[in-house]
């Protein structure tokens, strides 16, 4: 099958990529309005970019129901900080419930039964029973498109980590199997890290540090 993207539906499109592209890490993306209101939502076009400076990204996508931009994407506009909550086993339930498309004065911290914790660095709150933070100041927003089906890149600079000493192994490792990360699928499914497959790295032939 051979496909033109150019004259296909845009919804198809999104499909065959996110049936493609995966497993995808979840950026469970906490942030507050003007007015202090809380907003959490999940993102799975998110990854990390690079460590210095610790940069991640997650892209916010149109909303196709009315056409408008989510309100995580206002509120990082208007307040240029935001905070990455990782996303686990146990608060799978939770971060699926705060999926749901609502008004911007929608508390989705209650709705999904999460508990609101003060950051370090920046205004936004952190769901608490996650085990990972990374509170971030916003570096850039890049707009790919306006319409349904586009969206716009979000750059963030890490300024803070937090991380449980349950699932950290010195001070720089973690320990996958105490984190036990959710990866998102296609449609309704996601999936575990249950099975790893290590192997080794070829060596470094181009000389330099390693």
């Amino acid at each position: 099958m051979e496909l033109d993207p150019a004259t296909i539906p845009y919804q198809s499109v999104y499909k065959i990529m996110t049936g493609s592209v995966l497993p995808r890490p979840i950026g469970w993306i906490s942030t507050i309005d003007m007015d202090g209101r809380p907003n959490l939502a999940p993102f799975s076009f998110f990854n990390a970019v690079c460590s210095n400076p610790p940069t991640v990204l997650f892209c916010s996508s149109v909303r196709g129901s009315d056409g408008k931009a989510k309100d995580t994407l206002n509120n990082v506009r208007a307040t240029k900080e935001f905070v990455v909550n990782i996303v686990t086993d146990e608060l799978f339930q939770a971060m699926n419930a705060s999926s749901i498309e609502a008004p911007a004065d929608f508390n989705e911290f209650d709705y999904a039964g999460v508990t609101l914790a003060p950051s370090v660095s920046v205004k936004p709150p952190r769901v608490a029973e996650s085990p990972i933070h990374f509170e971030c100041k916003l570096r850039e927003i890049i707009e790919i498109g306006t319409d349904p089906g586009g969206g716009s890149i979000v750059i963030g600079t890490i300024v803070h980590i937090h991380a449980n000493d349950e699932v950290m192994i010195g001070r720089d490792k973690i320990n996958l199997s105490a984190l036990k990360p959710i990866g998102r699928l296609m449609g309704n499914s996601y999936c575990r890290v249950t099975d790893i497959i290590e192997i080794e790295r070829p060596k470094n032939i181009l000389g330099g540090k390693v």
